[in-house]
């Protein structure tokens, strides 16, 4: 399926980057091993899913403008987890329904198919908020039958057919079959600014209707972005990105939260959550999506947050932002945790054995660092930019210099006994104590390493070759 703008935006498409790709390349803070487009920006990870032998990463791509620009659907895949080829934009906005950005949505497996649900946007012309009057938030899908190309695409759903009582934000699809029906979540918010997720259900995977809708007793911010709604070993969690949450405590530090809550009851009917949980407490973390491979649970996240005070140097080189690693998502006592998946291990260099005492340092690029802290108060530095601290029941998380305008983020944890740490060329991602607390963040050193200025214990460093 092709139309004459689609033809003409793949073709633009292609020559920005052929045009713009070597200026990227060139950036000393691109990364080796994370997904990063190949110029222009990246945002919310998007239709993720295993498709034959291939993993498949879908993200928001502005092609055109690395601050932002017009969103399509940018294309990678793996036979791994860790060497992406990227391939030609699948998703372009060349609807009438989605003719100002294919924006965020979910894939579905089913009958050697590809379903992509999307929310396809539209600003009309006129004096409007675009909150209240003025856009179209459509329910979209597009076919395909081998992954790379579409068969078809079309608009399930329009502002018109969700419930009453919403302002036009009606977004993030997120599809997935359970008791021989169709399910999907939703994001949205009400004229009383209130965010919710709405539940709808399909027989036919087509025709959708509204069957619940989960939020909170009190209000918890005016939109719910990016919701996912899935089970891990009996207990049920809802995941989304609230906008417009009080900044109270260490689980809302930044502009916009993202975390989950556990759900007890039936999606579909009664239900009650439990308390917010943030699934990232760094600087760098907003819209995450999951996919099952077989029983594990993938999650990435988008390793930016939109409308953040701090900025990101590389546009300079006419590219921004870059996804997380992977990470397998497990449950423990109603909490989730979160640790990049397995098949990292294969990017594994060398070994150096590290005895920690304060002084000690490695000069390495990019490494995975597992470092057994003994339960004792710890500071190193990471690069030279980030540095990471814990004392008195507070891991610190601060970029003083290098952080182009991020400053500093604190997670309340008991004494860490052990600390994971992935560290490419400008991201660093931490995970302590099996996946309990994270914390990541982009970072802009100009020379790279680790060093401890305190601490006890020892530690496992590889290098990390590119994937």
């Amino acid at each position: 399926m092709s139309n004459a703008l689609q033809r003409d935006l793949l073709r633009m498409a292609a020559r920005v980057e052929r045009e713009d790709g070597p200026k990227a390349a060139q950036d000393p803070h691109r990364l080796t091993f994370h997904i990063q487009p190949p110029t222009g920006w990246l945002n919310d990870p998007n239709g993720l899913c295993k498709y034959g032998e291939d993993y498949h990463v879908f993200f928001q791509y502005g092609p055109f403008d690395c601050t932002g620009g017009v969103k399509h659907w940018g294309h990678c895949k793996s036979h791994d987890l860790v060497h992406w080829e990227y391939l030609p934009i699948l998703l372009c906005p060349d609807q009438p329904y989605d003719i100002h950005g294919v924006y965020s949505g979910s894939a579905y497996i089913e009958d050697g198919k590809m379903y992509l649900y999307y929310t396809g946007n539209v600003k009309h012309e006129g004096d409007h908020d675009y909150i209240r009057t003025g856009r179209g938030h459509n329910t979209c899908l597009a076919i395909s039958e081998d992954g790379e190309t579409m068969v078809s695409k079309q608009c399930l759903m329009e502002n018109k057919d969700y419930p009453a009582g919403l302002t036009c934000h009606v977004r993030d699809p997120k599809v997935w079959k359970m008791d021989g029906k169709y399910y999907m979540v939703q994001g949205a918010r009400t004229l009383e600014d209130r965010g919710e997720v709405l539940i709808f259900q399909s027989e036919d995977k087509m025709h959708w209707t509204h069957c619940n809708t989960i939020t909170t007793p009190e209000v918890f911010g005016y939109m719910w972005e990016c919701p996912d709604l899935f089970e891990i070993d009996g207990q049920w969690f809802l995941c989304v990105s609230p906008q417009g949450v009080a900044q109270t405590d260490d689980r809302f530090q930044n502009v916009y939260a993202c975390g989950y809550f556990p759900l007890y009851g039936d999606f579909r009917g009664d239900c009650t959550l439990g308390e917010f949980q943030t699934l990232d407490k760094g600087f760098d973390f907003y819209a995450p999506q999951s996919f099952l491979d077989g029983t594990r649970r993938i999650q990435f996240g988008w390793m930016g947050m939109p409308d953040a005070e701090y900025t990101n140097p590389t546009t300079v080189y006419g590219w921004q932002h870059c996804m997380t690693v992977p990470c397998v998502l497990t449950a423990k006592d109603g909490k989730i945790l979160r640790n990049p998946v397995s098949e990292l291990n294969a990017l594994h260099g060398t070994l150096r054995q590290l005895s920690v005492t304060p002084g000690v340092s490695e000069s390495v690029k990019t490494f995975d660092l597992q470092y057994q802290t003994a339960g004792q108060p710890f500071d190193l530095t990471i690069h030279d930019s980030v540095r990471l601290n814990w004392q008195d029941g507070v891991l610190t998380l601060s970029v003083p210099q290098g952080g182009a305008g991020r400053t500093t983020r604190v997670a309340h944890c008991a004494a860490p006994m052990s600390l994971r740490i992935l560290a490419d060329t400008s991201s660093v991602e931490v995970f302590v104590d099996g996946g309990t607390t994270c914390m990541s963040t982009r970072c802009y050193p100009t020379s790279w390493g680790v060093r401890w200025t305190s601490g006890a214990g020892d530690a496992r460093l590889w290098d990390m070759k590119q994937s």
